[in-house]
């Protein structure tokens, strides 16, 4: 491919993926821009090249969700917080002492006893089997590892502001950004976003696994298809934003504490859907 520029932020790292009608629909890795270039070749029976914005526009809403779902979900909200408690006091602290210590002013001070407690504990959610990162923490040296954490974590939270955060945690579990690779996992970066956003981010660390992912518990709990994660478009970091966002939509003003909605999430997938009752 012939030098191209971004014409955006001027940046050479870009990308280009061929399209169905001949063009290129070219992606800048620093910024997150896209354009098409070349000339189309007239197809009608070619799906349109989607780009960033149509994407998230198709990505199913609140609406898609069925009025009798819906009036289900909002009784098992109301049966779940008669039965279960309220928000625990030792998640309440854990996200406001992390939520400082991962602001632009805290992160350079955060320690490496700090950072790897919050990658190896399970408080506000567990991400999984840590051996392999606790590993790679004594191979490179507290130091040098913390180090890595702290650009991973800066990358995501941090900028830059052009790149939009789906793209930027993206680009961290593809390997496309400096960082410590073992933390790199989407996982540990949704953890990452919890504690930084507590509003808007539920501690549902995955976008899809068997049974507790975000893309099952929209399927069990209110009945919509999610895409699968891919490469070019539905990449995983707009997914597990997108349909992070969409549970928040969907749970938020029933149970405005997102732990506790998490809680509820994990506890209303097991309760059998409208359509199979």
């Amino acid at each position: 491919m012939p030098l191209i520029v971004c014409p955006k932020c001027n940046s050479e790292e870009i990308n280009g993926t061929p399209q169905a009608d001949s063009r290129l629909l070219i992606h800048c890795d620093d910024c997150g821009n896209e354009w098409l270039r070349g000339e189309a070749r007239r197809d009608p029976g070619r799906p349109a090249v989607r780009t960033i914005d149509s994407l998230h526009a198709a990505f199913p809403t609140t609406l898609d969700v069925r009025p009798d779902v819906r009036e289900r979900v909002a009784l098992l909200a109301s049966e779940f917080q008669l039965e279960h408690r309220g928000p625990l006091p030792e998640h309440e602290d854990y996200r406001a002492k992390y939520q400082q210590l991962f602001s632009r002013e805290g992160l350079p001070d955060a320690t490496p006893e700090d950072l790897l407690e919050f990658a190896v504990t399970d408080t506000v959610a567990g991400a999984g089997n840590m051996s392999g990162l606790t590993r790679a923490w004594k191979t490179q040296g507290a130091e040098k590892a913390a180090q890595k954490v702290r650009d991973s974590i800066e990358f995501l939270l941090h900028g830059p502001d052009s790149l939009r955060l789906e793209d930027r945690l993206t680009q961290l579990v593809d390997g496309k950004k400096v960082g410590f690779p073992s933390f790199n996992k989407e996982p540990l970066l949704t953890k990452v976003l919890c504690v930084a956003e507590p509003d808007r981010f539920l501690p549902i660390l995955t976008y899809s696994s068997p049974t507790d992912g975000k893309k099952e518990i929209v399927k069990l709990v209110f009945e919509l298809d999610l895409p699968p994660a891919e490469k070019v478009a539905w990449t995983i970091g707009r997914l597990a934003v997108w349909s992070n966002d969409l549970l928040r939509s969907l749970v938020g003003n029933d149970i405005p504490d997102l732990h506790q909605a998490a809680r509820f999430l994990a506890w209303a997938r097991t309760r059998p859907a409208l359509s199979r009752t």
